[in-house]
């Protein structure tokens, strides 16, 4: 197994046995732990925007597990979840799963397959970071370009030719090609595929 000792698992249970028996399983591999006996100290906590992978008891006192997953798809929609629970609540884990959990393992818990699985999360969080932020830069990118500079880039996106574009601005087609190249410079895109790929509408990822 390959192992991610730079990576950060949380552990919110409010049984300390689990949560004590999850953090030694995990720090056997050189992963770093940190593990919270209820919901509002997670949120609290430093390591909630460090944390790459989120192990998380269905039912606790105060702030639930499925609650916290709805708080987390709004703040933190990269973080992977594994729910765990121990009343196999089918029910329970299939609402969990359509919002976008990415396991859910009823305890006892066969310790190789959790490990599998948090190594796979991590690795998705990672991944969903990078697009993330790809995405922001794109986004400070479009934010730069003048009004006219996004019209054109409109047009362009739209099929438009240069003539066409022009004709609906009421500019010239020399001005529409200098916005043009204005936008696609301030963009990063070197042509027209460049362009389409910078500028698609992103693809949310799933919150865990």
């Amino acid at each position: 197994m390959t192992t991610l000792p730079n990576a950060l698992v949380c552990v919110v249970d409010d049984d300390i046995m689990v949560r004590e028996s999850l953090r030694m399983l995990l720090e056997t591999l050189g992963m770093r732990c940190s593990a919270f006996p209820d919901c509002h100290s997670f949120l609290n906590a430093p390591e909630l925007h460090s944390c790459e992978c989120l192990i998380l008891d269905v039912r606790m006192p105060g702030i639930s597990g499925t609650v916290l997953q709805d708080i987390l798809r709004e703040s933190l929609a990269y973080l992977p979840i594994i729910f765990i629970s121990g009343h196999g609540d089918i029910p329970l884990a299939v609402e969990a799963m359509r919002k976008g959990a990415v396991d859910f393992m009823q305890k006892p818990f066969n310790e190789q397959l959790l490990l599998d699985r948090v190594q796979k999360a991590i690795s998705l969080c990672k991944q969903r970071k990078s697009e993330a932020s790809k995405r922001h830069d794109i986004e400070v990118r479009l934010a730069s370009l003048t009004p006219r500079e996004r019209d054109v880039l409109d047009g362009i996106l739209a099929g438009l030719p240069n003539k066409r574009i022009a004709s609906k601005l009421d500019i010239s087609i020399k001005t529409v090609e200098q916005h043009r190249a204005r936008a696609m410079q301030k963009l990063g895109a070197k042509n027209l595929a460049d362009l389409f790929i910078f500028v698609a509408p992103p693809s949310r990822p799933e919150a865990g």
